[in-house]
Order: C-alpha cells, then structure tokens, then sequence
C-alpha cells in the first residue's frame, strides 16, 4: 500500500498551484482529477485579469503552462473521480471508481460551479457572450447592452459593477421584486444605467459563434419576447447569477460547512487535521485565479509543517 505525503483532489488552479509547491518542496504528491485540468478557467477565452498575463492569454492556455509545471516537480497524476473518503485516520482514505488512494494530507480543490440560466444555447455561447464572471469579463462589453440574470445579492451587486462598462444594464428576475439586501437594491434603483425585466425568464439563447439573440418570456403572461443585438455592436453580454453549485457532496458530513462551502482558517485548515480546503470550494469573498493559486501555495506550505509534526 503505498500512502503519499499528500493527496490533492482537483486540478483547477487551486489544486495545481498546490502540486507545484507540494512538488517543489519534495512532499511525495497525487493528484487526482476526474477530467481535463484548469476547471472553470479553461472556458475562458481571454484572460486579463492574472498577473503577467499579456495579450491573448485564454484560460486553456495558462493551465497548460500550470500542468506543465506541475509535471516538472515530479507530481503523480491520476484521473478519477472519487466517490467517498475516509478521514479519521492519521492516513486519509480517498476511494475512486478506479481505486482507493491513501495519505498523510489531504487538499480539497474540487472547486464550484456556477449555476446555469438553463436554457437552449447556453451551453454553446459560454465564453461568447454568455459569462458567470462580472469581475472577469465586464471589459468585453464594455458601451454594449448587458443583461444580468438573477434578483440576489450577488446577482444585484454584480449588476452594479457592470453598469460601469456597459450602455445599460438590464437585471432579469422571475419574480416582481429583488430578493436581495434593501441597501444593494437602492443602488441599483438609483443607478441611471440599470434597468428591470420583472416576471421574466429566459427561454433560449441564440447565436452563431457570438451571441446574437434572446427569447425571454414572462411567467405571468406567458408572452415570448426576442431580444436582439444591437446592429453596431453584433452581440451583447448576458451573465447569469443564480447561484453557485460547490462539488462537496462526498464531504458532507465529514467537513465543517457552511451552504455547501467548506470553513477553512487562513492557513487552509479545516476542522480534521491533516485536511485542508482550497480556491472555489471553501469560504472567501472572491473566487478568482489570483485567489485560487495563492490558496493552493499556502495549504501545499501548510501541509509541509503539519507533516513535519
């Protein structure tokens, strides 16, 4: 049986900035990943927002160069997905369809995933004007028509933030009024650049290569509406946030949580020692790449003098 210093479990950037500090430090390390390397960030086409990064940077592009790295320092890969884990040990158990993993440490990297609209042509538009990332791609629209889909906090806020690059924005909500926080929504109610589709959902998205149109309808009339892209411009932006969907299930009941998201102190530690939790899938205020590999750096340092313990 062999039992490595450390198991991580993701390959998104939180996981593989870990491999390469794990790697580096000599921790004998797996990581495991049950599809392609880089997560969310790899639908990204463009990527101006991580440091050092130049023009014409796509997201498949910076995970290569991170894979790679990983590689370099002598990280073990595997692909599979696990289905349950064992922490009560002092070494941790992680059992896959293709086998059972064993070690000292575990770093949780499995990331979360943004809910989608749910609508024809989403899919295929991710990237080409359909977004889930305000802070990421605001810029590409900027003075064009955005539409944000949802009525939360985050929903509302982000609405708020675009309304700084776009000629307006228009917030998209099933109900007739916001669920979120009283102050966010007088913001928006002030702000001159934001307006409202109250009642509405959207019923499919459409597009070839960029996004072109928008069938919304409303609940209450049952009236479909096409929405099209203004002729100067050729597309628009439309960014959903309804929610995110953490990939915690397997940890529940196991790791202290909080609404799916594991609670880790700012050293990446959760409540069993020898675990630890980074990037999307833990408690934080901003899910970025920036944030991702600055927490997959800190648990891999962390890992390092909990095993010298």
């Amino acid at each position: 049986m062999q039992v490595y210093d450390v198991i991580i479990l993701g390959a998104g950037p939180a996981g593989l900035s870990a491999g390469l500090y794990a790697g580096r430090s000599r921790l004998n390390t797996l990581l495991i990943e049950k599809q392609k390397d880089g997560g969310q960030i790899v639908i990204t086409s463009e990527i101006e927002n991580y440091p050092g990064c130049l023009d014409e940077e796509s997201g498949a592009s910076l995970v290569a160069r991170m894979t790679k790295q990983v590689e370099k320092f002598g990280v073990e890969r595997a692909q599979d997905t696990i289905t349950s884990v064992d922490f009560s040990g002092d070494v941790k158990v992680v059992k896959g369809l293709h086998g059972e993993y064993y070690a000292k440490a575990i770093i949780v990297a499995t990331g979360a995933f943004p809910r989608p609209i749910g609508c024809p042509g989403e899919k295929e538009l991710i990237g080409k004007g359909v977004s889930y990332c305000a802070t990421c791609d605001a810029n590409f629209f900027e003075d064009m028509d955005i539409y944000v889909v949802g009525g939360g906090d985050t929903a509302v806020e982000e609405g708020i933030y675009l309304a700084k690059f776009g000629r307006k924005v228009t917030i998209i909500h099933r109900r007739d009024e916001l669920r979120a926080a009283k102050s966010i929504q007088e913001k928006a109610f002030a702000n001159p650049k934001i307006k409202f589709m109250w009642d509405t959902v959207v019923e499919e998205l459409k597009g070839n290569g960029l996004l072109e149109s928008m069938v919304v309808k409303n609940v209450k009339t049952g009236e479909l509406t096409e929405v099209l892209a203004n002729e100067e411009d050729g597309t628009f932006g439309v960014f959903g946030f309804t929610g995110f969907l953490p990939q915690s299930a397997i940890f529940e009941g196991v790791l202290a949580m909080e609404n799916g998201y594991i609670k880790t102190d700012e050293e990446m530690r959760t409540n069993i020692p020898g675990v630890f939790a980074v990037g999307d899938i833990r408690i934080k205020t901003l899910r970025q790449v920036v944030t991702a590999a600055a927490d997959g750096a800190i648990a891999a340092m962390t890992v390092e003098k909990y095993l010298e313990h």
